[in-house]
């Protein structure tokens, strides 16, 4: 089935979302550790998002909360701490469910300071999570690359479909990738969830081959309710076929997280 049949099928029972999201392996970017941002709020939300994504077919996550100057104040610690009490609930009501956490880092005054501490909270095979306000462009984004690869690092930007300063100059996105940094769809993008901007150029992007890397980002029950809608509807492995994902190679269980 082409490109296009796949992306306008008009299914959209959730039954049919069973296990379509399987192929991608690790969901390497949400916000279900209870408590601590702006994803869940409890131990019991994050239980049932964790659910919702068995359902889908991933068994293993890596939570990745915001660490925002000023708005999410988080640190390795306080991360480690929300993960362990979510981690033993998990355990406690008998789930099978991989769940190891990292960080999602704004680009900000903060982040450069972090950088060249060392104090990061990474993923497997020292990957960073960063991302930028949708409001405006970070003119420290290309500096922020070059810090954290000199730190031995791998930064992936986090949804660069959102972004819309940048959708009208597509070659930016050409410029992060030629400067070494990893870019990472949202899987909801390619649905109108977030708007008709960033569909059009989330599935530019997809067409280009541009994307490495896909999460879910998501935060609360309202994404998973439209996480499964998307599985239903479109076919989200043959869509990206022709980008080199990468979730279920370079997150592999031999690897441990670098905090």
């Amino acid at each position: 089935m082409s490109f296009w049949k796949n992306l306008f099928k008009r299914s959209t029972n959730q039954n049919e979302s069973i296990g379509k999201l399987a192929w991608i392996g690790v969901d390497m970017h949400n916000h279900i550790l209870p408590g601590i941002d702006d994803g869940s709020e409890s131990i019991e939300q994050s239980l049932k998002l964790i659910q919702g994504l068995r359902e889908l077919g991933i068994k293993k996550s890596i939570s990745t909360p915001h660490i925002m100057h000023g708005v999410h104040d988080n640190t390795p610690a306080t991360i480690q701490d929300a993960h362990a009490k979510l981690k033993q609930a998990i355990t406690d009501n008998g789930i099978k469910f991989d769940l190891q956490y990292a960080a999602e880092y704004m680009i900000d005054d903060q982040l450069e300071e972090l950088v060249h501490s060392g104090a990061l909270c990474a993923l497997p095979n020292r990957h960073i999570l960063i991302e930028m306000s949708y409001l405006a462009e970070s003119k420290a984004l290309f500096q922020t690359i070059k810090d954290i690869q000199e730190k031995g690092y791998q930064p992936i930007l986090a949804h660069p479909e959102r972004y819309n300063y940048y959708h009208q100059n597509f070659k930016v996105y050409k410029e992060i990738k030629d400067a070494g940094c990893l870019l990472q769809l949202n899987l909801l993008s390619i649905s109108r969830y977030y708007g008709e901007p960033v569909k059009s150029i989330a599935l530019t992007l997809i067409k280009s081959g541009m994307y490495d890397l896909v999460g879910t980002d998501m935060h609360h029950d309202k994404h998973l309710h439209a996480l499964k809608i998307v599985a239903s509807k479109y076919d989200t492995f043959d869509l990206l076929k022709d980008n080199p994902i990468k979730n279920a190679t370079i997150f592999d269980d031999s690897q441990k997280l670098a905090i």
